[in-house]
């Protein structure tokens, strides 16, 4: 699938020194360093059945900032993101709207691609739905039936999680709220025939008018978690001593979808599937989380229709950790666009404060699980630096320092 126009990144100062990137990992509960010449990166990407909202692309815009420092740092990084264009949610908000599901998932795809383009983000190396994958989907399948670890259920085809090592010890929360929330995200616990409840499903038999595909096992389509473990798997270069190095997504994915991801994989390698599970907050809007089911989102597209710059948008998304459950305001724009001011007026003089001092300042905050709020700091005492009047700094260099970092263009 097409993806969107490679973006210019800059090359790095002479002389910066970049510390091991070191992310928060989500299920071993601390910093985890990625370390190694080649990394590979695994991002899930959208269902599209509705715009690119404010927790899209803060999600989006926090694994540009992995991409673009590994790349900054001299490492070879593979990246491989995923549109989830065939899915229940999809089906469903078609019918509601008497749309052609085809139909909806283009004319969405077409504007996360200009929103991507808009917000100045690395394309991925491949860029994979699912429907286009197919193929690779169904061999994985093939693949896991061949291991003894699958059983089916009325055509349904689940794997059988009791069969992989530590499924059930390892959960990232207590079994009682794993129920709940794989029941509340696509999941069908109370399933009676299930070895266990929390078994993933890998092949939904045909139902009904549902799109199908033909496979060895049977006409339907695959399980949403299956779809990104045959991507990954079949389209990023293993990296030992797991498959990839990074999974990457919004924290609602924690669980069940990237633990489910993972756990698939697993049972067909022998190996752990990442080495670093990383997780981007949610984004509320008016004290609740933003959401297509509360109807309380705030578009990529209406904003740079209302004329809000992308740099603009990068700002205010940067202010706080990724890592956060923050609240998008009006407030929030109002202090980037503050700071945007003076990054403009500070670089728009021909003497500044001393700058290679600051993009190492930059370098080692987002070395340390992208600690954008540290970069901001050390980005307005420059700028007060510069306004009272030190000197023996490039303007440029601040400039350039930004647009590879922070993909932010002045």
């Amino acid at each position: 699938m097409l993806s969107w126009p490679d973006v210019y990144m800059p090359p790095a100062l002479a002389g910066i020194n970049h510390p091991t990137l070191a992310l928060f990992d989500s299920y071993k509960g601390k910093k985890v360093e990625i370390t190694g010449e080649q990394n590979s990166i695994y991002v899930c990407g959208i269902t599209p059945y509705d715009a690119t909202h404010m927790g899209h692309a803060a999600t989006y815009l926090a694994f540009d900032l992995v991409y673009r420092y590994l790349k900054a740092s001299g490492k070879k990084v593979s990246f491989v993101e995923n549109i989830t264009d065939i899915d229940d949610p999809l089906l469903e908000r078609a019918a509601r709207d008497s749309q052609d599901w085809q139909e909806l998932a283009a004319s969405q795809i077409d504007l996360f691609r200009e929103d991507m383009t808009a917000l100045a983000v690395v394309p991925p190396n491949a860029y994979r739905g699912v429907i286009e994958s197919m193929d690779e989907i169904i061999s994985l399948v093939e693949q896991m039936i061949a291991t003894g670890k699958t059983y089916e259920l009325e055509g349904d085809i689940y794997l059988d999680s009791q069969q992989v090592d530590g499924a059930m010890q390892d959960l990232p929360l207590p079994l009682e709220k794993a129920l709940v929330i794989f029941k509340e995200r696509g999941g069908d616990p109370e399933r009676v025939g299930k070895r266990h409840a929390l078994d993933p499903l890998l092949w939904k038999a045909r139902k009904g008018d549902d799109p199908y595909w033909s496979a060895p096992f049977g006409e339907g389509r695959p399980g949403w978690h299956i779809e990104c473990t045959a991507i990954a798997l079949k389209n990023l270069p293993e990296t030992n001593p797991t498959s990839i190095t990074l999974q990457a997504g919004g924290s609602d994915l924690v669980f069940p979808h990237h633990y489910m991801t993972a756990l698939q994989a697993k049972a067909l390698t022998g190996i752990e599937f990442a080495s670093c599970y990383s997780h981007a907050g949610m984004i509320g809007l008016d004290g609740e989380k933003m959401s297509k089911s509360k109807g309380n989102l705030v578009f990529v597209s209406t904003l740079r229709q209302d004329g809000v710059s992308p740099a603009l948008i990068r700002l205010a998304l940067f202010a706080d950790k990724y890592s956060s459950d923050r609240m998008w305001s009006k407030e929030l724009l109002d202090s980037a666009d503050v700071l945007l001011d003076r990054l403009l007026s500070a670089i728009s003089r021909q003497e500044v404060a001393p700058t290679n001092e600051v993009v190492q300042e930059i370098v080692n905050a987002l070395a340390d699980d992208l600690d954008t709020p540290r970069v901001f700091v050390a980005l307005s005492n420059w700028c007060a630096r510069t306004e009272a009047g030190q000197v023996g700094g490039s303007p440029g260099e601040i400039s350039r320092a930004l647009d590879t970092y922070l993909g932010i263009t002045l």
